[in-house]
């Protein structure tokens, strides 16, 4: 299930880079960001109180709530800059640069999760970064 997810994120994701670069036409880059952001709390605040995963607020940890805090921020300075980004470049050069994010996250899954690098991962990530480079140059 988690592949069909992962799919649909990238479908979403997609959408969002094009819907953006259309809506953001005119538009401060720091302001568009704020209004996605107030359309995803909605969304996401929904979903959680229409799933009662509310209940689970009181069994939060303090390292988890550091933590997602620091992914929020991590989100949110993302958002900041794809979007000036996406503001003055184009579309097709800016999604290629962010998505180097996969091979960042490859590193630091190894660096700092301890996952095993294996050689399948390695040359994912280098082709991905290959690819990057042809997509840009």
């Amino acid at each position: 299930m988690w592949k069909l997810y992962a799919v649909l994120s990238a479908v979403f994701a997609s959408l969002t880079a094009i819907f953006a670069k259309i809506g953001i036409k005119d538009v401060n880059s720091n302001l568009a960001t704020a209004i996605r952001t107030v359309v995803i709390l909605i969304i996401a605040w929904g979903i959680v109180f229409l799933t009662g995963a509310q209940k689970g607020l009181d069994k939060i940890t303090r390292h988890s709530w550091i933590f997602l805090i620091l992914s929020g921020v991590g989100t949110g300075l993302s958002w900041l800059f794809y979007f000036k980004a996406i503001q003055i470049g184009e579309v097709s050069k800016v999604v290629p640069i962010d998505k180097l994010s996969i091979v960042l996250t490859i590193i630091l899954s190894f660096v700092v999760l301890g996952e095993v690098a294996d050689t399948k991962t390695i040359i994912g990530g280098l082709l991905i970064t290959l690819g990057t480079f042809v997509l840009i140059l």
